[in-house]
């Protein structure tokens, strides 16, 4: 316990920087009255992406294997199977953004295939969210003083530092279907969007006594 005055103030810190990954979704799906034709066809569209993604060799970071769905349509009112759907998600991430777009409309050109994102983010390491709590720190602190000054005292110590959390950034998306349908030789142009993070913390420090009046 502290005996002699407290102060209580809060810290912010926000910044805007320049994203470090991106983030896709190819989607491929298949449809056919039997079950075995529409796994197969599935399972081709999917190895088909795959060797796309494998060209690309070093322009993707990672990529992953996420939703697998295979489902019977049924009449309606009945259960009579009368076709079956079927759909494979693979997520891509980038961080040379350079291509990002061609990347994404070259694996939009396959047949059966939906593209979803960029998802622009951070790094969940990314050196950003550090600064961006060290100088919410350096905030509660500037404005201890400022309090401390107003009643012709100084702070003597810290009391207490809560962390009240880091705000992650939003992540947009936009969606493309491809396939033969979708024409030849588009261009798309992607601008990275910015990524906001803030950071607050709440600071106790014990100052000396004030001179009031």
């Amino acid at each position: 316990m502290v005996d002699g005055p407290v102060v209580t103030v809060r810290g912010e810190a926000y910044r805007e920087v320049p994203p470090e990954l991106a983030r896709f979704a190819v989607t491929v799906t298949a449809r056919d009255r039997d079950r075995e034709a529409t796994l197969t066809r599935l399972a081709e569209r999917a190895a088909a992406v795959r060797v796309r993604l494998d060209g690309e060799g070093a322009a993707i970071d990672r990529r992953e294997t996420g939703e697998l769905r295979v489902r019977p349509e049924t009449r309606r009112g009945t259960e009579r199977v009368i076709a079956w759907h079927g759909s494979v998600t693979t997520t891509v991430t980038v961080s040379d953004f350079t291509a990002l777009g061609e990347l994404m409309l070259r694996v939009a050109e396959l047949d059966q295939v939906e593209i979803a994102g960029p998802w622009w983010s951070l790094r969940p390491d990314s050196p950003t969210y550090r600064e961006v709590r060290h100088a919410a720190i350096a905030d509660a602190l500037a404005r201890g003083r400022e309090y401390a000054e107003a009643l012709s005292a100084r702070v003597t110590a810290l009391v207490e530092l809560a962390d009240t959390g880091v705000e992650r950034p939003m992540m947009a998306r936009m969606a493309y279907a491809g396939g033969p349908e979708a024409g030849g030789g588009p261009e798309l142009d992607l601008d990275p969007q910015p990524q906001s993070v803030q950071a607050a913390v709440q600071a106790r420090f014990a100052i000396s006594e004030p001179v009031l009046g």
